[in-house]
């Protein structure tokens, strides 16, 4: 029978699907530093300063400052290092890329009724990336404990031997396609394992349910790829208005738009005594669009001619997200004396219902101190409860157990950012500190993150502005290679270092 080239399936319902688990609900619900070079240079500690499209993000009261329009673009160079402990072996890789992460304008209308104490009104509109989730890294080490035939072995015990194989005739294609529709994922995966030789039935009966493995036990060599690409952008447009020259409110509304995709690959080989199967390469494909929308309120006060305070609620961001896999095993295994290769590609693309996530809001409290014409410091506090992100409906019985699980290891993290900006003449020189804490409870599965930045800007005559800035952060991980049977935990190191320019127009 001739083979299926790419056809597309759907599973019948969400929770024997894709699992979808804190990983994913953490991916989404983080942002970084992004914006302008000025923004970044500062730490981007602008809650209370406002006055750049970038500062729009932190509070929407900030484009109230601005005293004429606005417009600038930003273009970004960023660098990731990683460096990776798996067990006794060590390895690093790092990578480049460029892109336009920032670009907006700011419209400022000043009103000309001198008895109204609104001063003036300001709309704009802005495009950020949120996150980039451009990323590589591998891990390799012997791991004396697990085998990839754990992450088969806990799919497949309890599953029907006839629920997990092809039937006669049936190409591979057309059997992981039919029980990826009749049974969902974990089944297929029953499969993979089962067709590949790793899984061995206890009884070749159609009812059994007790699987064993044919990897013995012993010591196995482990080279593990992870990489991934896209991108969290936000679409944001802005509304603000200055009162009796001290009061400032404004007010965003944030479409979002996610874009990411990941291929991980592993490569196992073994020599234990007894072990039929010697070696196996298992590779996985995710790609994940999304879009969403949330709001932010904001004002800043001037409580002093100097003294400026600011305060921005975020509202979780409501999301829409769709998944699609694909997946390829091969192994090799002992036939009678002879090597013999094994290769399971379906070609097969996993397409799944979509799926509702909740990322949590935000609260941030921020103080600015502006010394005139000569320059400033600022100071920014948020606040961000991981453990209240939640998949959607509620309802179902797998993303209960999955909020459960959020709930459980993730908690209230808060951001310290400040940033100082010293003013010479047409020259202005910055630098900022930010902080985040771990969003785990256990602080090990990702640690706090410390970053640095610097910069500087110059004013051609206050139309045309150049500001450039370099900031790095560092950050401490540990991840799963896999979230069931080879759960085993990579150490990984990354550093990211980023240079922005940026161009401002005034109007």
């Amino acid at each position: 029978m001739k083979k299926l080239m790419i056809p597309i399936i759907s599973a019948l319902c969400l929770s024997s699907t894709y699992a979808q688990d804190i990983t994913d609900a953490l991916r989404y619900s983080q942002d970084e530093i992004k914006g302008t070079a000025r923004f970044r240079a500062l730490g981007g500690a602008f809650g209370a300063l406002g006055g750049d499209i970038s500062a729009v993000s932190v509070n929407p009261a900030g484009s109230a400052v601005f005293s004429s329009s606005h417009i600038s673009m930003s273009l970004s160079n960023k660098h990731v290092k990683n460096e990776t402990q798996y067990y006794n072996d060590f390895s690093g890789n790092s990578f480049s890329n460029i892109d336009l992460g920032q670009s907006g304008a700011a419209f400022v209308f000043n009103n000309r009724n001198q008895n109204s104490k609104w001063n003036k009104f300001t709309i704009g509109a802005s495009y950020e990336q949120i996150q980039d989730y451009d990323n590589d890294w591998y891990a390799y080490g012997v791991n004396p404990n697990n085998s990839i035939d754990r992450y088969f072995l806990e799919y497949a015990n309890g599953l029907r031997l006839d629920e997990i194989s092809a039937l006669p005739g049936e190409t591979y294609s057309q059997a992981y396609s039919e029980i990826g529709s009749l049974f969902g994922y974990g089944n297929q995966q029953a499969f993979l394992g089962y067709e590949s030789y790793i899984l061995e039935p206890d009884d070749f009966n159609d009812d059994n349910t007790i699987y064993t493995s044919n990897i013995s036990g012993g010591n196995y060599n482990q080279n593990y790829n992870y990489t991934s690409s896209g991108y969290n952008g936000k679409f944001t447009m802005n509304a603000a208005a200055e009162y009796n020259n001290r009061l400032y409110i404004g007010l965003n509304l944030n479409s979002h738009f996610v874009n990411y995709s990941s291929y991980t690959y592993l490569s196992e080989t073994n020599n234990n005594q007894g072990s039929n199967v010697s070696q196996v390469n298992f590779g996985n494909s995710l790609y994940t669009i999304g879009s969403g929308f949330s709001f932010q309120l904001g004002t800043i006060i001037k409580v002093t001619h100097g003294l400026r305070a600011g305060f921005t609620y975020n509202s979780p961001t409501w999301m829409n997200i769709s998944d699609e896999t694909t997946q390829y095993i091969r192994t090799v295994r002992d036939d009678n004396g002879s090597n013999v290769s094994q290769v399971i590609d379906p070609l097969i693309v996993n397409i799944y219902p979509t799926y509702r996530l909740q990322t949590p809001g935000k609260i941030t409290g921020s103080l600015a101190y502006v010394f005139g014409n000569y320059g400033l410091i600022s100071f920014d506090y948020s606040l961000k409860d991981y453990g209240n992100a939640k998949f959607k409906p509620k309802s179902d019985t797998y993303f209960s157990e999955q909020n459960s699980i959020i709930n459980t290891n993730l908690k209230a993290a808060s951001v310290y950012r400040v940033g100082a900006e010293i003013k010479l003449n047409r020259l202005s020189l910055r630098g900022g500190y930010r902080f985040e804490e771990s969003p785990y409870k256990n602080e090990i599965t990702v640690g706090d993150l410390n970053s640095w930045s610097t910069g500087l800007g110059y004013n051609f005559n206050n139309v045309v502005k150049l500001d450039l800035s370099f900031d790095q952060s560092k950050r401490e991980s540990n991840p799963q290679l896999y979230t069931i049977g080879l759960v085993d935990r990579a150490n990984l190191d990354t550093t990211i270092s980023n240079f922005t320019m940026t161009v401002v127009f005034n109007l």
